[in-house]
């Protein structure tokens, strides 16, 4: 029986990508236009792991989606990195000069701001996912409108690519993570990269005092995020990566945070997939 994909998205899609490398090419998909739906099939049981984006290279943190890992007490299962590559495309027999309207993710489109600056006609429209736009342009038969999105979509919804790579820093990528609603059972040698989140009483010192622990304990910090507590005004819980080779070591820091910070979670343990 295969497993059931919930991505945000529809096929063709970042997040479809990121499935099909992850879990195989033969994979069921539970196509969700927003995170909250996304997360929602995974807390009803519509699906068995879900994809959610993260963060990327030029656009930052995804906060909300740190807020909604947190606050559903979903677990972080692994791992992938995406290198997104950006093309512009319409229905066929049309140039650059003949599109008046690009639509796409918010992400997508401010990642290729550097790109709509050299042709200032066309307008900028923010929608729920790239392939969705692109599969709306196919079925409508929309002209003058172009989508932002990969080239699996527009082979999908038959479309031509104006102008491929339109990102403004070629090197992009996306991290994206890979969630269940119940506690990973990896095991320890599958075991070099955990998430974290924890608050600290308002102290001098605080937040130093828990990353020493942490270099004591040689774990690598890779991400530091603060997010606001919404109920308490100027109070934040941080969310950290960090990686390790010693599971011992991090069993060690574990324990000693759980004494220095309140709130500790684990949102998961997994295997680190960048070199």
């Amino acid at each position: 029986m295969k497993n059931t994909i919930a991505i945000q998205g529809i096929q063709g899609s970042n997040h479809h990508k990121v499935a099909q490398a992850y879990f195989g090419n033969d994979v069921q998909l539970d196509e969700c236009l927003s995170f909250d739906t996304l997360v929602n099939s995974l807390l009803q049981g519509k699906c068995t792991y879900a994809i959610m984006a993260l963060e990327n290279t030029i656009a930052g943190s995804i906060i909300p989606n740190y807020a909604l890992i947190d606050a559903n007490n979903i677990h972080i299962n692994g791992e992938y990195y995406l290198n997104i590559h950006h093309h512009l495309m319409a229905l066929p027999n049309q140039t650059i000069e003949d599109i008046t309207e690009v639509c796409s993710h918010p992400m997508a489109l401010l990642q290729c701001k550097e790109f709509f600056k050299r042709h200032p006609h066309i307008k900028l429209v923010e929608d729920v996912d790239t392939a969705a736009v692109a599969r709306k342009i196919q079925k409508k038969q929309l002209k003058g409108i172009a989508a932002i999105a990969t080239k699996t979509a527009a082979e999908l919804f038959k479309l031509d690519i104006l102008s491929g790579e339109i990102q403004t820093i070629k090197t992009n990528a996306t991290r994206f993570v890979i969630l269940q609603k119940e506690k990973p059972t990896n095991g320890i040698d599958q075991i070099d990269k955990a998430s974290i989140r924890f608050e600290l009483d308002h102290k001098r010192g605080s937040l130093a005092a828990v990353l020493n622990v942490m270099s004591d304990c040689k774990l690598n910090l890779t991400k530091i995020q603060s997010l606001p507590i919404i109920e308490t005004p100027w109070k934040y819980a941080f969310f950290v990566d960090v990686t390790f080779e010693s599971y011992e070591n991090y069993v060690k820091a574990i324990s000693i945070l759980e004494i220095m910070t309140t709130s500790l979670k684990v949102l998961g343990t997994y295997k680190n997939q960048r070199d």
